[in-house]
């Protein structure tokens, strides 16, 4: 018999490799749902208490596909263009110079001027340049050496990601944060925060709110913290990145990593692009979504990173030989997957420990937040969240065929 969700999931709780999981799921029409909770959460006290549906969640990566959506309002509302440059707007991007290695003596960084502008579809599609420093050891260097990251602040985007670009703007494809900077250009356009905008132009209308950006300081909420407990008395969300606490260095809303709501809140997020509801965007800004967005340079960039060492966390659970693209918001299959996913299937996650999907092909999405335990076991982990991928599509095709006549 194949794994399932109950099955595994509960035999790594007592293991004591988790401590629960939240999986919500749902097919285009709402018919079929799968909303599960399972295991306990820690109060900081050391009490336990059930897992529940509502417990809020650090969605880590997983608010870039929030992010997403609040730019492509903005294009949508004429704030913004795809493919348009964003020098006056972001003039700190402009200004950004690319890092093609150091001198002899390793003291002088070489930099070369851009040459094309950065646009919003780069930071989307991570083409632009902008790479985590943690991946690229050019990047790492300059930011040891010049930046300002050791400093007792906390820093906003500008501050935090105020290093060189990696390669030309366009010519290459890296997971990095632009959607950070994303995340400030529509503040910059709209004149709120991210966290504002999102909830006038996303949350209210799919009637979420449970949703705040690090740190969370409403108290109905902190309450429901999963985050907080005696492994991760901050609530930064340690064991979603694997023993990390980024959202300590950070000031204000940053859209590629620092929202927290529930798993049934992001669930109706998924479920709105899923069902194409024109509840967030409309029909045509979601079909554009779901389309290919690299061009071959940067495609050709994509297809490299997949295959590298650290390929197997950008192809979230696919294997090396399945056609994969990029598009707006998350990977792209290019093709379908026998009993499993269909071809143009949206899905990224959230740090190591949560996945989420939408297939449109197929009619289905869904999200799966494993609770982990630190230190953090990444096999076990990664193996519940494919378990999460599949056993999804098994419960979906068992109540198919329930339902038919």
């Amino acid at each position: 018999m194949a794994d399932d969700i109950e099955t595994t999931f509960q035999a790594a709780i007592d293991a004591g490799k988790i401590n629960g999981a939240v999986v919500c799921a749902t097919d285009t029409e709402g018919r079929f749902t799968y909303n599960k909770a399972l295991g306990e959460r820690t109060l900081l006290s050391g009490e336990k208490r059930p897992q529940q549906l509502d417990d809020v969640l650090y969605l880590a990566s997983a608010t870039k596909l929030v992010t997403t959506i609040a730019a492509l309002q903005c294009v949508e509302d004429g704030l913004l263009t795809l493919t348009g440059d964003l020098s006056s707007i972001a003039p700190e991007l402009a200004a950004k110079q690319v890092i093609t290695g150091f001198s002899d003596d390793g003291e002088t960084p070489l930099l070369e001027p851009p040459a094309r502008p950065i646009t919003l579809e780069m930071l989307l599609t991570h083409s632009s340049g902008i790479n985590y420093h943690f991946i690229d050891p050019k990047v790492a260097r300059w930011r040891e050496k010049f930046g300002s990251w050791q400093e007792e602040k906390l820093k906003t985007v500008e501050e935090l990601f105020n290093y060189p670009l990696s390669f030309q703007p366009g010519s290459g494809w890296m997971y990095g944060p632009g959607l950070d900077w994303a995340g400030r250009i529509v503040e910059r356009v709209t004149g709120k925060t991210l966290l504002e905008r999102m909830q006038q132009r996303i949350f209210d209308p799919l009637g979420i709110h449970d949703a705040q950006f690090y740190p969370v300081t409403r108290e109905d909420l902190r309450a429901r913290l999963v985050d907080l407990n005696p492994d991760d008395p901050d609530a930064v969300g340690r064991a979603v990145i694997g023993g990390g606490d980024m959202n300590k260095t950070t000031r204000g809303d940053f859209g590629g990593h620092g929202l927290f709501m529930s798993g049934a809140s992001f669930g109706k997020v998924l479920h709105s692009l899923l069902s194409n509801d024109n509840k967030l965007l409309c029909s045509a800004t979601v079909d554009d979504m779901f389309q290919h967005h690299l061009d071959p340079q940067a495609t050709g960039g994509h297809q490299a990173a997949l295959a590298s060492r650290m390929g197997a966390f950008f192809r979230v659970g696919l294997g090396l030989e399945t056609r994969l693209g990029y598009g707006l918001g998350g990977l792209l299959t290019l093709q379908d997957i026998d009993g499993w996913y269909g071809e143009r299937t949206l899905a990224w996650g959230g740090g190591i420990s949560l996945a989420w999907f939408i297939d449109r092909t197929n009619g289905l999405c869904g999200v799966g937040a494993v609770q982990a335990s630190l230190p953090l076991d990444h096999d076990v982990v990664n193996s519940l969240k494919q378990t999460f991928r599949h056993d999804i599509y098994r419960k979906h095709a068992a109540w198919k065929e329930q339902k038919q006549p």
